[in-house]
């Protein structure tokens, strides 16, 4: 049995029934505005950027420093949960979600790209207090049932694919001058619609007052169930990241409305969630290892629908595809991550992963609008299959190792 397996059994401080729905129920109404947020930005922020940059090489820039904010923001982001509780750390993310929105209207007005990417980062630094909602989820039920859990509240997920897009649509010409000015404002009224919904939530005491104890982070990420979890999360995100941030933007470039890349972002986004509502019991059923597994094949498979053409129906397809493939491989890996901690290491353990995770989502994020102004759109798509494969052997690897010793 190996470590990772072993500390499973741990179990957390209890939570009650009632309050355990309560807080599923307030978590996953805010995955569904906060998750708004993030597809607000994806949607339009390389075209924003496109528009306020003083070079087209930047115009993914303001998406990658989105990134960045999640990346940097999350090891803080665990900090501040250790010592003052989910709750805190949840009002306080949902705070930068409402000046991000302000910030990016402001930055319409004053045509400032800097400022833009500004918001963007505060934006980022929401997006990963966000991502651990599902963690919290977690915290909430007994040891069997927290796959379920995590995937319930990222099935808020689907109202973010609809209420995002719509924000876009409804409001991005209603300050005539100030293109998407309107949309901003509406993002920050969502964000603050989220902290109301955070406001009530009822979480388990930190690491810190269970003692903040357990073993090293550095003998944690030698762990080879760590290693594959971490690396499938970084693949699966990356690559979703990396083409849902091009292909509006190449969309724009193959002469197809802006509506069109509304719509397939949405029902991208919708993709990415929907399963949520059966991949917890899958996971249970057959595995995480195969969850994952199944997902990353589905992410190769909406690369290679997407270099068989340039219309609108393959670009929604890619992306469809691509959301499947998210779900399954990123709601597996966090799965897997679950297993590799015990109570008092959870918090750290998490936000270590949630690092190094959009840490190289955001190497991925900067180097995609160059990547897609200077080769198109098909050497993109061609580049997807590296890290798969890498995800693939670690994956692989890891399975082995786990057969061995078990044997």
């Amino acid at each position: 049995m190996t470590s990772a397996t072993r500390v499973n059994h741990q179990h957390p401080i209890p939570v009650s029934p009632p309050n355990a729905r309560n807080n599923l129920i307030r978590l996953t109404l805010a995955q569904a505005f906060a998750g708004a947020n993030s597809v607000v930005v994806y949607t339009i922020g390389a075209i924003v950027g496109n528009l306020l940059a003083p070079n087209q090489l930047l115009a993914t820039l303001p998406v990658s420093v989105f990134v960045v904010g999640m990346a940097l923001c999350a090891l803080p982001a665990g900090w501040l949960t250790r010592r003052q509780g989910r709750r805190t750390t949840f009002l306080v993310g949902t705070g930068c979600g409402v000046l991000a929105g302000l910030l990016s209207a402001l930055a319409m007005v004053k045509g400032a790209f800097w400022l833009y990417c500004c918001a963007t980062f505060l934006g980022g630094a929401y997006a990963a207090v966000v991502l651990s909602f599902r963690f919290a989820a977690a915290d909430c039920v007994a040891p069997a049932k927290r796959s379920q859990a995590l995937s319930i509240v990222m099935a808020g997920g689907i109202l973010a694919g609809i209420i995002g897009p719509q924000l876009v649509s409804l409001t991005m010409g209603k300050l005539a001058h100030y293109p998407f000015a309107a949309t901003f404002l509406a993002q920050a009224a969502v964000a603050a619609v989220s902290a109301v919904m955070l406001a009530g939530v009822r979480l388990p005491p930190t690491s810190l007052e269970q003692g903040d104890g357990g073993r090293p982070i550095r003998l944690i990420a030698r762990d080879p169930g760590f290693i594959a979890a971490v690396t499938c999360g970084v693949v699966s995100y990356l690559l979703m990241n990396f083409l849902m941030t091009a292909a509006p933007l190449a969309m724009r470039f193959c002469g197809l409305p802006q509506d069109a890349a509304n719509l397939g972002i949405q029902w991208h986004v919708i993709a990415m969630y929907a399963p949520s509502f059966f991949t917890g019991k899958w996971i249970a059923r057959f595995g995480a290892k195969r969850i994952v597994a199944i997902g990353l094949l589905l992410t190769g498979l909406s690369a290679a629908i997407g270099l068989t053409g340039v219309d609108v129906l393959h670009f929604w397809l890619t992306l469809i595809l691509l959301g499947l493939g998210w779900n399954l491989a990123f709601i597996g890996a966090s799965s897997l991550v679950l297993q590799c901690h015990q109570p008092a290491e959870k918090a750290k353990v998490q936000s270590f992963n949630d690092f190094i995770v959009f840490g190289m989502v955001a190497v991925g994020s900067l180097i995609s609008g160059g990547l897609l102004t200077s080769y198109g759109w098909q050497t993109v798509l061609w580049l997807s299959f590296i890290p798969l494969s890498l995800a693939g052997l670690a994956l692989a690897v890891f399975s082995v190792r786990q057969r061995a010793f078990t044997a």
